[in-house]
């Protein structure tokens, strides 16, 4: 995949893995249009394009038309948004759940569906998601984002073999813990009592860029982290265990009071 002028949307540009991405793309030549809510709280400089865009609005199919109505020559989408909540299923609300399923989930599928023909029509185009190592790993206090997760992995497995035969090229990168302000307190606690190593998300950047670069179908990134995937596809029960000796640390954190 080339790494040069291109113009590149970026939805989910201004958390942590985002903002790394959008300056290593500007120093690669590139040209990014990055989306907010608040498009007035992304810096301006030269190469960077803050647009208006709600990834949980009902009306998202639409935005996206006036988007590249105002913006034809994006050639490449790259899905780096994420909504999370660390908390029993029982206690999180109606809209905590609407937010993670909207965000990390359905707006990934309808940009799909809606740059996917754009480019194949082009002749070319590359559509980049970033999942996460709770995409194929269940974890307590991560239900429903383990949900939006698996559903990523799967829909770009299935997207990429539906445009196989095209020149769009479909890339699902998986990430592992990273130090970004989606993570409260009690999650990077929980991280440091499970001795779970965290990523920069400059390092995320850095592997998501090189998956790009090598054209490769799938990333997934951190040791043990990769092991413990293949094993959880193939022996489940072991990590069922494990986890279970885990949970009273988890149950500790996930039941903690925020500090006042």
């Amino acid at each position: 995949m080339r790494l040069h002028d291109r113009v590149f949307l970026l939805l989910g540009g201004t958390g942590g893995i985002g903002k790394a991405l959008a300056e290593s793309l500007l120093q690669e030549g590139n040209r990014i249009i990055v989306v907010s809510r608040h498009p007035e709280r992304i810096s301006r400089r030269e190469g960077i394009v803050p647009v208006y865009l709600d990834l949980a609005a009902a009306d998202l199919a639409s935005q996206l038309v006036r988007l590249t109505e105002a913006y034809p020559d994006i050639d490449g989408v790259i899905h780096c948004a994420g909504q999370n909540c660390f908390a029993g299923l029982a206690v999180m609300s109606v809209d905590e759940l609407d937010a993670q399923l909207n965000v990390n989930l359905r707006s990934a599928v309808l940009a799909a569906r809606h740059f996917a023909p754009r480019f194949e029509k082009a002749g070319s185009g590359d559509l980049v998601f970033v999942g996460s190592t709770f995409g194929s790993i269940g974890f307590p206090g991560y239900t429903a984002y383990c949900a939006t997760k698996f559903g990523l992995r799967g829909f770009t497995e299935a997207l990429r073999r539906e445009l196989a035969d095209t020149a769009v090229q479909v890339v699902y990168v998986a990430p592992r813990a990273t130090n970004t302000e989606m993570n409260p307190e009690a999650v990077n606690a929980l991280n440091r009592a499970l001795g779970n190593r965290v990523d920069k998300p400059q390092a995320v950047a850095a592997a998501i860029l090189k998956a790009m670069k090598r054209d490769e179908r799938r990333r997934f990134l951190g040791w043990p982290e990769k092991l413990f995937v293949v094993i959880n596809g193939i022996l489940p029960r072991i990590v069922d265990k494990a986890m279970l000796k885990q949970l009273p640390l988890v149950r500790r954190f996930l039941n903690a009071k925020p500090a006042s």
